[in-house]
């Protein structure tokens, strides 16, 4: 099990990608904090792992990763239960758009700067001084997106949060490293997760249809991905950004060939 003995902290690991992130992470060796704001959704996947071969292994926090006083303590809280952290996975997120120039700031942009940028700003630093102070290294996972490469349909806010963690990964990874500290950042395209099932079927398809399987990218997909990059094996991967698009960022969409 390439995570044996190691104990990891996954925001957002309620639902999603974070869910399926966790269920791997057991599987692997892993001890696994579940942060999340919904702490009854999170005691409850929590108790499921448990019940299912794996008591000791899993436990639960309340927390809200836009606040750092919030994270700190989940990363406390961790320690304090399984007595260590060798790797965070900053995940938690949120979604939504609107066309730029009927944005509402205090609605449409400071809410997912605070949670899609912030909260990972947070995370890498809790985790980060937690790292420093242990003196054992340790690996930072985030979240980040397509859409923090490149322009898309209403956007505007996600696409500079998600670019912004990017950034930090690559300049977490420089300032960090002295200290035995990887980071990494993600790239999903579309994912089979609750923000995106609850669209219609058609506007499934079409964003199936934007990768190159032709099918929504599983969470555990993502998870096994995860995985990898958390365990000895990706040593040498470091203040990079690893891609899990499906090909999403190679094409646009897909033409009937000429008749030659």
């Amino acid at each position: 099990m390439r995570l044996e003995r190691k104990v990891a902290i996954i925001t957002g690991g309620a639902s999603g990608i974070g869910l399926a992130t966790v269920r791997k992470f057991v599987r692997e060796g892993a001890k696994v904090m579940i942060a999340d704001i919904n702490r009854d959704q999170a005691q409850r996947a929590a108790d499921e792992i448990a019940s299912e071969g794996f008591e000791g292994a899993v436990a639960a926090v309340g927390a809200d990763v836009s606040v750092f006083a919030d994270v700190e303590a989940a990363v406390a809280r961790t320690v304090e239960v399984f007595g260590k952290l060798d790797v965070i996975f900053n995940n938690a997120g949120i979604a939504g758009g609107k066309p730029l120039l009927d944005h509402e700031p205090e609605i449409d942009y400071h809410p997912m700067i605070r949670v899609d940028q912030d909260g990972v700003y947070h995370g890498i630093i809790a985790a980060g001084r937690q790292f420093r102070a242990q003196g054992t290294g340790g690996v930072i996972i985030s979240t980040s997106s397509i859409y923090g490469e490149q322009a898309a349909e209403l956007s505007f806010t996600y696409s500079a949060a998600k670019a912004a963690v990017i950034s930090f990964t690559r300049s977490a990874a420089y300032e960090l490293a002295e200290y035995g500290i990887r980071a990494v950042a993600i790239t999903p395209g579309r994912v089979g997760t609750p923000i995106i099932n609850q669209f219609s079927e058609d506007l499934k398809q079409t964003f199936a249809s934007e990768q190159l399987r032709n099918k929504l990218t599983e969470p555990e997909e993502i998870a096994n991905v995860v995985a990898f990059l958390a365990s000895d094996e990706a040593n040498p991967i470091n203040g990079t950004v690893v891609s899990v698009d499906d090909g999403y960022s190679v094409f646009k969409q897909r033409l009937a060939l000429p008749i030659f």
